[in-house]
């Protein structure tokens, strides 16, 4: 019975290490040079297009619509951002939960009419919902500069290490939550919406309101990835909404596996160094997201986690078993080699 109470302490203890970790020892390797600024900023810019992948997932992989406009709330969370902080003189830290909050009412907004359609028309809908964002922001240059975009300088642009910890760390939070969020009665009822829709009602779920709250969860997501991306990059453009980029979002959740938050942010670092790591090939890298899809929807067509998700606990706890049914033998072979 003792050990039972012990296992969540110590799984909790584990998780924080590993998070501690993983933006300490990244950190170090930036501070001390063997990271360079360039290769340190690919690693943040993957974070964040990590956190988009997230909220796509909330939607497409837990709540099982198909949404292609995700990339016109990420726009609304970094002009919002811009906006509370430049136009009306709040502090960056509140300008960024001002401009979460907008964005999460937008997506309830939205929601409203939006879910009431499923299958291709939700996909359509949304679409136009990206694209109208997007033509809105163009014109509204008073506000958002126009085609031309608005500059942002904060400390996150200045010190790319200030801006690795911060992304990480709120990546590392964000999976956290969210993965307690899914296990909970409210995670199981949206998950059970996607499953099957029709035994979900005749359990009494509320088809509708759950699915209302896997979209506003996603949209509070997108916000945050939005005020990240302007804290990050220091420029906004309105073609940060368009329909390309809601696309590269849905690939890293197609790529991880849909309804594997672990698997997404995998499939965005993997996807955002590679973008990288293959620019000498200049237009030519733009075959790469292609005919990677085309391999995995052959090879692998649920992704490289499928709906699993990987977990440190898991396999800490395999590693233990190991050593332990490792160390009888051991013992038994040097008690033969003495006698």
């Amino acid at each position: 019975m003792a050990e039972r109470h012990e296992r969540p302490y110590h799984a909790t203890f584990l998780l924080t290490t590993v998070g501690i970790l993983a933006v300490l020892l990244p950190f170090l390797l930036i501070k001390t040079g063997v990271l360079d600024a360039y290769t340190a900023h690919i690693i943040t810019m993957g974070g964040v297009y990590a956190i988009m992948a997230m909220s796509v997932n909330m939607i497409v992989g837990i709540t099982g619509q198909l949404s292609l406009g995700q990339a016109g709330f990420l726009a609304i969370g970094a002009y919002s951002c811009i906006f509370f902080n430049l136009d009306l003189g709040f502090p960056l830290p509140l300008a960024a939960v001002c401009g979460i909050v907008l964005t999460t009412f937008a997506g309830f907004l939205i929601g409203f009419p939006v879910l009431k359609l499923s299958g291709d028309y939700l996909a359509i809908v949304t679409l136009g919902f990206g694209e109208i964002i997007r033509v809105v922001f163009i014109n509204l240059k008073s506000l958002t500069g126009g085609p031309n975009g608005r500059q942002f300088t904060t400390i996150m642009v200045l010190n790319g290490e200030i801006a690795f910890v911060v992304v990480i760390t709120v990546l590392i939070i964000v999976l956290a939550l969210l993965q307690n969020f899914l296990r909970s009665s409210y995670g199981r009822a949206v998950m059970a919406c996607r499953e099957d829709e029709i035994a979900a009602n005749s359990c009494g779920i509320n088809i509708f309101r759950y699915k209302m709250i896997g979209f506003v969860v996603a949209s509070f997501i997108a916000g945050l990835g939005g005020c990240l991306y302007a804290m990050v990059v220091g420029f906004v453009k309105p073609d940060i909404a368009q329909f390309l980029r809601s696309i590269d979002f849905l690939i890293y959740v197609v790529l991880g596996g849909m309804g594997s938050m672990t698997g997404a942010i995998l499939s965005a670092f993997v996807l955002t160094y590679l973008q990288e790591f293959l620019r000498f090939l200049q237009d030519y890298r733009l075959l790469i997201y292609p005919l990677i899809l085309i391999f995995i929807m052959l090879f692998r067509p649920q992704g490289l986690l499928g709906t699993r998700e990987f977990s440190f606990v898991r396999a800490w706890a395999r590693i233990r078993g190991g050593l332990r049914r490792s160390a009888p033998a051991g013992n038994a072979g040097e008690g033969e080699s003495n006698g």
